[in-house]
């Protein structure tokens, strides 16, 4: 009977013994490269590798510790963008058959960069064919989807406990171009401009933010991709903010981790998650009137 490889775990939840309200997300920094993916790649690694949020789920190292819910992707960015949801793709990266459940693709997927990964700029096509439909379907099941189910559970678990939830999708950044909105902030806090997180939270994360005396903006240039304006719903208690950190801020100039700089991002990591799992929304401090 021939043998067949078993690839890691897509996903891993990481439960405190002692939880709060907040459930962290790290979509981007998978470094498993599921054979199938590598086989079907065109490129060789290193360039799938540009894809990845480099690192950053070592800022989120610490992050259980002070009572999170951590969701980590562990499968590659190359194989599904959490961040993107099933119908973002441009319709020419598909195959034939797959094109017309796609349509009005943004800025983004007409880069090559949908729920699917298919471009780069100086590589061109990443994969050897089209996304056909068995391939879009096994990156979608195998990855996309129980990613989505299990923050769906952990935020719903910690709305019944706590009355609300937080969800911080955590993310890492090139420095922002010269002439691009936002260019010189270090980091940026997205709530898709108020629709995905309460006022309270964003000054909060904020405010933390601007502890670590790096320049701080919000939503310019990223205002919050698919995952805060999936799960963000303040009106039912679920407040989700983005956090992009200036990969400077924590790699050396050969994209490795620097073990001091990710070592203070860490700790402050930890105490932000701490401390706004201390917040209360406005609307449970300040009942109204009628009740």
């Amino acid at each position: 009977m021939p043998s067949f490889t078993i690839p890691p775990a897509a996903i891993a939840v990481n439960r405190p013994a002692v939880s709060g309200p907040v459930v962290v997300s790290v979509p981007h920094a998978g470094r498993i490269y599921p054979p199938e993916i590598l086989a079907a790649a065109r490129v060789g690694r290193p360039d799938l590798e540009r894809l990845e949020d480099s690192w950053c789920d070592l800022i989120a190292g610490r992050a259980a510790d002070a009572g999170a819910t951590v969701v980590e992707a562990m499968w590659a960015r190359a194989v599904a963008d959490l961040n993107r949801g099933e119908g973002q793709m441009a319709p020419g990266e598909v195959a034939m058959p797959l094109r017309s459940q796609f349509s009005a693709p943004g800025r983004k997927e007409r880069a090559g960069l949908g729920v699917v990964p298919t471009r780069l700029a100086d590589c061109g096509p990443l994969w050897k064919r089209p996304i056909d439909h068995a391939a879009l379907h096994w990156r979608l099941e195998s990855f996309h989807r129980p990613y989505h189910a299990a923050l769906t559970a952990e935020l719903a678990t910690a709305r019944r406990r706590f009355g609300h939830a937080i969800l911080i999708d955590l993310h890492s950044m090139p420095p922002i171009p010269h002439g691009q909105p936002g260019h010189g902030s270090r980091i940026i806090i997205g709530d898709h401009f108020g629709a995905t997180a309460g006022e309270w939270l964003v000054d909060r994360v904020t405010a933390l933010a601007e502890g670590l005396g790096a320049t701080v903006s919000r939503n310019q240039p990223y205002s919050g991709g698919h995952i805060v304006r999936t799960h963000g719903r303040p009106a039912q208690g679920v407040h989700a903010v983005q956090i992009e950190i200036d990969r400077s801020l924590y790699l050396t100039q050969d994209r490795l981790p620097d073990t001091a700089a990710v070592s203070r991002l860490a700790c402050w990591f930890a105490n932000l998650v701490r401390e706004v799992g201390q917040e209360r929304p406005e609307s449970e401090i300040f009942p109204q009137a009628a009740e």
